[in-house]
Parts: structure tokens; C-alpha cells; sequence
């Protein structure tokens, strides 16, 4: 079977298809015929070498993917063969506060080979049945991307209908992050350097836009819009944007730390900031396997379908990462098995 591969010195050069042997399931584990994989920014990072030295084997990538039940092993009671699938980015964190052992199953890491790779088998834990009217490409999107932006929004944050939420970006965790909210009936400003991207975010219902190129001081822009501050902030950027985050959120806000797309430091005066406002910071790691199932729920409540923007054949993955790297991309890349 194929399997891609991230080679040690690691960098896009040191990204291949390998071929492996087709695993069989042990007791309570599955064999999933993969269909489809997505990719998430942490994985740009893995495959450039994120990992670290210390790693001398290869790395195989992408905790998100979509699979069909091939084969069950002993014991297997919560799926069966022919169930249409996801990963899940935690193989062992189901419900409640995640242990150290739960943390550490993440897909896509050094310890844990991911989901790009033709057959994969998972434990009975570490897959999730997913809605009929997703295609495969959708449900192939949701174990990372989907799940963050719900976490932050319904598990973490306490909002209500009309409360204003600042969406950083175009990428896949604020995309879903539009539609959630959106669904919610909360008021949504979206931030991007791309007039083009911001006019799609226009037609998919986003309130307000603001382009931080233009505009880089644009807490200042979403003050004019809401004059007392954003409720909640879906913040990307790290160092770079935590400034203005917090120059823009409302008294006791919350601000959902989903990433750090810049090694720009964080300025001393966040700390004035933050004491003057309240905001709650609060640290969005992915989310547990009930986390998951309510949200493929509410989607299917609401009819949410996810963004996909590029769609390309496996072998074409360093296509597929170069796009990740440039960010020419609005939503979610996908590779097809």
C-alpha cells in the first residue's frame, strides 16, 4: 500500500511515497480503506522538520482523514464493516479532561503514524461514524480543523445569539469558524490580507471584513464596528496579532488561542491589556472524541458544509503542502486517495 512519508532531515524535498504492507486489525482495532486526507498547518510544520532532530524515522503525516471499515478485529462494538469514517486527531482522549497519555496519541506526530496511507488501522476508539451528506473530501476536513473551531466557539467560550465574534484569517479552522458562528446567529467580523478572500467570505454571510494589510491596525477597525469590543477572537497569528486581539476585545472576552503563524514575540504591554480587560486567554488544543460527535450533529442539524478549495490526487501531496506554505488557499486542501 502507498503510505507518504517525511524523511528525516525532513523539508518538502525529503517528502515521498513509500510503499508498506497492508496491516491487519488486532483486538479492538479497525482497518480503514482510506478515501480521503486533509491537511492542517501543523502538518506543513512536521513535514519541514517540527518534530525536531531527535526524530530518525520517517514521519508519517495528517491527523484528518475519511475511510471506509474494511475489516474489525476481536471485540469491536462501536463500528462495523462498511461504516464511513473519520480519524480522530486524539486516539485516546473520548470524553472529559484529556490525560498525558490522551495528549500524546495525537495522529500525525512522532509517536503516532497519521492518516496518509492507503489502509490504517485504529483502535475502535480512535474513529468516529460521520453524516451521510458529507462528501468524502468534507468529512476528511473535520478531526482538526472542524473540531478546533468548535471547541473554541460552543465548548470553551459562553456566547449568545448577536454576540460579535472576530474570525483571523481564511484558513480552515476560521472558515468553519464563520459557519459555526454564523449558524449560531452571532455577528462575524473576518480579518484577511486578501480583498479576494474577504469577498467570499462576504457571500458565505460574514458580517464585516477588514483587511489587516490596509488596515494593520485593525482593533481600531473593529472598534468602529463595535464600539465596546468583540466578545470572542479566534486567534491564528500568535505574537503578531495577540496586540491587537486585545485592544479589541470587550470586558471579560475570550480569546481562543488557536496557533502562532508567526515567531513574532508577544509585546510586554500585553500583560496592561489583559489586566485592563478581563479577557480569558484560553488555549484551544483540538478536542475529545465527544466533542467531536456533538459537533457532526449540529452539522447535520444546520446543513454546515465544509469549504474545500483544492482538491488533488495523493501523489501530488508536495503540491499540496507548497500550497499550504504559500497559503494560496481559502479553506481546506484535500488529497484524494
Amino acid at each position: 500500500m502507498r503510505v507518504l512519508e517525511a524523511a528525516p532531515p525532513f523539508g518538502l524535498d525529503n517528502l515521498k511515497i513509500a510503499d508498506r504492507p497492508t496491516p491487519e486489525p488486532g483486538p479492538f482495532e479497525v482497518l480503514v480503506r482510506m478515501r480521503a486526507v486533509s491537511l492542517n498547518y501543523r502538518d506543513l510544520l512536521s513535514v519541514l522538520g517540527g518534530y525536531g532532530r531527535q526524530v530518525q524515522q520517517p514521519v508519517v503525516p495528517l491527523s484528518d482523514g475519511c475511510g471506509v471499515i474494511e475489516k474489525i478485529g476481536p471485540g469491536v462494538t462501536r463500528v462495523k464493516v462498511g461504516d464511513r469514517v473519520s480519524t480522530l486527531f486524539f486516539q485516546r482522549w473520548i470524553a472529559g479532561v484529556p490525560t498525558m497519555a490522551a495528549r500524546a496519541s495525537a495522529l500525525g506526530s512522532a509517536t503516532e503514524a497519521g492518516a496518509a496511507r492507503d489502509y490504517a488501522v485504529f483502535n475502535e476508539n480512535g474513529v468516529s461514524k460521520v453524516p451521510d451528506y458529507l462528501t468524502d473530501e468534507q468529512v476528511a476536513t473535520l478531526a482538526c480543523a472542524g473540531l478546533t473551531a468548535w471547541r473554541a466557539l460552543f465548548e470553551d467560550a459562553r456566547l449568545q445569539p448577536g454576540d460579535t465574534v472576530v474570525l483571523q484569517g481564511t484558513g480552515g479552522v476560521s472558515i468553519y469558524g464563520l459557519q459555526f458562528a454564523k449558524a449560531a446567529g452571532y455577528r462575524t467580523i473576518i480579518t484577511s490580507s486578501s480583498d479576494e478572500k474577504l469577498a467570499r467570505t462576504k457571500k458565505m454571510g460574514a458580517d464585516h471584513t477588514i483587511n489587516y494589510k490596509t488596515t494593520p491596525e485593525w482593533a481600531k477597525a473593529v472598534r468602529e464596528i463595535v464600539p465596546q469590543g468583540a466578545d470572542f477572537i479566534m486567534e491564528v497569528g500568535g505574537g503578531g496579532t495577540l496586540e491587537q486581539s486585545l485592544r479589541c476585545v470587550y470586558v471579560e472576552g475570550h480569546i481562543a488561542i488557536i496557533g502562532v503563524l508567526n515567531n513574532v514575540a508577544p509585546p510586554a504591554a500585553l500583560v496592561g491589556h489583559l489586566i485592563n480587560t478581563g479577557a480569558k486567554l484560553k488555549g484551544v488544543f483540538v478536542g475529545s472524541r465527544d466533542m467531536f460527535e456533538r459537533m457532526c450533529r449540529a452539522m447535520e442539524q444546520h446543513r454546515i458544509e465544509p469549504v474545500v478549495d483544492v482538491v488533488l490526487p495523493f501523489d501530488k501531496a508536495r503540491e499540496a503542502f507548497e500550497a499550504m506554505r504559500d497559503n494560496t488557499h481559502f479553506g481546506k486542501i484535500v488529497l484524494k486517495m
